[in-house]
Order: C-alpha cells, then structure tokens, then sequence
C-alpha cells in the first residue's frame, strides 16, 4: 500500500501532514508540488497553528503488509 505525505508548514512554524491513499504509479515531484501550491493559495485546509504558508517536502511510503492468521 502506497501513501503520498505531503509537508507543509503553518504560520506558527510546524509541519503539517495531508496524506493521500493510493497515489498513482505515474505521480510526478513537478504534479505534486503544483497540487501543494494551489492548496496554499486556495486556503482549504487550516492547523491548530495556523493557516498554511509554505511547502516543506513530500514522502511516497510504500507499507507492505504480511498477515498470518491463526485458527
């Protein structure tokens, strides 16, 4: 299972984390840093700390799962 984090940083100076489920295989550094932009600039999301002013990075997790189950 893939996740897209994406970093951003409030007005008071600390990370906040939008995760996506599933990103696609295909996704881009350019695509994802345009989509952080526009969430800056349209103002959709606020924090305790804050509305978001910046972009701080962005981490693709790969989770593999195993799963043993007992009778």
């Amino acid at each position: 299972m893939k996740t897209l984090e994406l970093q951003f940083v409030n007005e008071e100076g600390k990370t906040v984390r939008l995760s996506v489920d599933a990103p696609r295989d295909d996704v881009t550094e350019t695509q994802v840093a345009s989509v952080m932009d526009v969430i800056i600039a349209a103002n959709v999301f606020s924090s305790s700390g804050g509305d978001l002013i910046a972009k701080k990075g962005v981490r693709l997790i790969d989770t593999t799962v195993t799963q043993w189950t007992f009778a």
